[in-house]
């Protein structure tokens, strides 16, 4: 019964997450429509890690586990770097970019465990972990340099909430695609989406750099 209510909660804030992300993105940053998807759509994350953890848990799932603090922290260092205009990490910052780093090292482990096991599954946790190592680091050195201002910080959060956006499409997908090997489902997303990443970042970097000439 406990695994039925956590599973219909989850499910039902990841379709919230999933609405506010493509409102979120399709609206202009800084507009009211914006912010206000934005800020649903961390609530629906966070619901969605909330329930998450205890449905890994209950169901022995290090895979499951994992993955839900990888996605949260995505949804939390974005809102972080959207609230934070000054630059300056506080101790939650840190916390969770440590979180992330470690993260993202029981990922590059647990592959491991599941190559030598046979399950087609390591794909995903190493691929995981590459981007758990490269966003947590990336986001310290931000942190640590206190860079993150102007366009910059735009760029980071930009980078995470999409990043965030990947995860809530790679979920939607995995529960309703069957792919083989499974692996598939769940990089796709993040082979699609990166590219799009890459190039708001660009182009928010673009426009802040002509508004500093202009």
């Amino acid at each position: 019964m406990l695994s039925a209510v956590l599973l219909a909660v989850h499910i039902g804030g990841g379709c919230v997450a999933l609405v506010a992300a493509a409102i979120a993105v399709l609206t202009g940053k800084g507009r009211k429509w914006h912010i206000l998807s934005g800020r649903v759509y961390a609530i629906g994350m966070t619901v969605v890690f909330v329930t998450a953890v205890p449905l890994a848990l209950l169901g022995a799932s290090v895979f499951l586990l994992l993955i839900a603090f990888f996605s949260f922290y995505l949804v939390f260092a974005g809102w972080r770097f959207a609230r934070n205009r000054r630059g300056h990490a506080g101790a939650v910052d840190w916390a969770a970019t440590a979180i992330m780093v470690a993260t993202g090292l029981g990922m590059g482990v647990y592959a491991g465990v599941l190559a030598l096991a046979g399950d087609a599954q390591w794909v995903t946790m190493t691929v995981f972990a590459g981007i758990a190592l490269a966003l947590g680091t990336a986001d310290g050195l931000y942190h640590g340099l206190r860079r993150a201002t102007g366009g910059r910080r735009i760029a980071r959060h930009l980078t995470n909430m999409l990043a965030g956006t990947i995860a809530t499409v790679t979920a939607v997908l995995v529960v309703n695609v069957e792919t083989d090997p499974p692996w598939i489902a769940w990089i796709l997303p993040t082979i699609v989406i990166t590219p799009f990443i890459v190039w708001w970042n660009i182009r928010v970097a673009r426009q802040y750099r002509a508004g500093r000439q202009a």
